[in-house]
């Protein structure tokens, strides 16, 4: 074996994001795609529940409990931020509980910790825009609670549209995905947010900006961008107009 001398520099250790995340997380992939180098991602799991995707599954991944174990676990390798990645679970129980799931992670790790949910509500902010298309894979009273959480915050929700899923939604295909949201886009709204991180997104924003002329946002790109943003970096995606601003 070659020596490696006496003045190699490294191993270049990268700045951490820990990620709570549901047990049926499928794209641990697709978040990251949005990382810099400077970044690494360290995930942990909440525990299994057998049943299908609905409120009470979204509940039940929102556990104070469970989401404080997986953020102490986090915690031995020391994440400056802690992300929960998860939509429903972070709207499910209104602003209160997004900014609850946040300081359970903070108290249980030391980190800095955002939720989905919050990171949607930083993102419309700081493009500045309010009238939000509303895009999920979920059953019906799953997508109304997302839009009620948003006009809690104060945003209006002018068009929303779901699939109907209560499972399998990391195989839904672009083209299901587009032709959603073509379908429910309206001239007033400003912005289309797709809900759910299992939801597979990555390559069509750019796409769908640009012969929408709107912003399009998604549950993985604004958990990335806001859990970046907390640590001076930017996330990677072209002609991603959020990453651009």
């Amino acid at each position: 074996m070659a020596s490696l001398g006496g003045t190699m520099a490294g191993p270049r250790v990268p700045v951490g994001i820990g990620v709570v995340c549901p047990f049926d997380m499928a794209l641990d992939h697709e978040l990251w795609r949005w990382m810099p180098e400077e970044a690494t991602l360290l995930f942990a799991r909440t525990p299994f529940h057998d049943e299908a995707v609905s409120v009470e599954m979204a509940r039940d991944v929102s556990n104070d409990d469970d989401v404080a174990a997986a953020a102490r676990n986090l915690s031995a390798v020391r994440p400056k931020v802690m992300a929960y990645a998860c939509t429903s679970g972070s709207f499910i129980n209104g602003m209160a509980g997004a900014r609850r799931t946040s300081k359970v992670m903070e108290a249980a790790s030391g980190a800095q910790g955002i939720t989905t949910s919050e990171a949607l509500l930083e993102a419309l902010n700081h493009l500045g825009v309010s009238r939000v298309v509303v895009i999920t894979p979920y059953v019906e009273e799953l997508t109304v609670r997302l839009g009620d959480f948003l006009e809690e915050a104060g945003h209006s929700v002018v068009a929303q549209a779901g699939l109907g899923l209560d499972g399998g939604i990391w195989e839904v295909p672009y083209q299901t995905t587009c032709a959603l949201i073509r379908a429910a886009d309206v001239p007033e709204g400003e912005v289309i947010f797709i809900s759910c991180t299992n939801l597979p997104t990555y390559d069509l924003i750019g796409a769908l900006e640009e012969e929408l002329g709107k912003p399009v946002l998604s549950a993985n790109q604004v958990t990335a961008w806001a859990s970046l943003r907390r640590l001076g970096l930017g996330a990677v995606g072209p002609g991603q107009r959020l990453l651009a601003d």
